[in-house]
């Protein structure tokens, strides 16, 4: 099972499609699925069926630990992966909330890495993947795009975590909830 940990958008699925329409036509670059937008707090990559159980008690120790109750996330402005110069991810940012989704994962990158998970490998940035480059055709556009629009995707209550399976199809990824913790009241 391919897994990860996140924060599932869903809410903001329209806002966010209207915050991808500046990239639609875009050479080179593949946009995600609005309905299936989220932060990711963890990676966990391909996990047996039979660790899946320890995962989940992993996961939810660390909700418990992170102490986050449940919070307002606000979504907006643009931003890219790795860097300006090589553009392989275009993301939306987190302008509130940024520093419970970062104790959260801070607590789910504890436990998983405990159970032998890969730590990550770069800083924590909360954001949410709204589209893929796959080659650098559109690169200068997406730059201008990102120079002159700030959009403010929007806000909404963030009261659980989820790990979820993500299978790749020719489609794109499918993704279903595995388990969901909910954060302490």
């Amino acid at each position: 099972m391919r897994l990860f940990v996140s924060v599932d958008l869903d809410p903001l699925a329209d806002a966010i499609r209207a915050a991808q329409e500046p990239f639609a036509d875009v050479d080179g670059l593949r946009l995600t699925d609005p309905e299936g937008v989220h932060v990711t707090l963890k990676f966990l990559g391909e996990v047996s069926e039979s660790r899946v159980p320890a995962v989940e008690d992993a996961l939810a120790a660390a909700v418990e630990e992170a102490g986050v109750a449940p919070f307002e996330a606000h979504v907006g402005g643009y931003g890219v992966f790795p860097s300006r110069s090589y553009v392989s991810v275009v993301w939306l940012g987190v302008r509130e909330g940024a520093t419970d989704l970062t104790r959260l994962h801070e607590a789910c990158e504890e436990r998983t890495v405990a159970l032998g998970f890969d730590p990550e490998r770069h800083d924590f940035t909360p954001h949410a993947t709204i589209a893929r480059m796959d080659h650098a055709g559109g690169k200068e556009r997406v730059l201008r795009v990102l120079d002159e629009r700030d959009p403010d995707v929007g806000a909404m209550r963030i009261d659980e975590v989820r790990l979820t399976e993500s299978t790749l199809t020719p489609d794109g990824p499918r993704y279903e909830t595995v388990a969901a913790f909910p954060l302490s009241v």
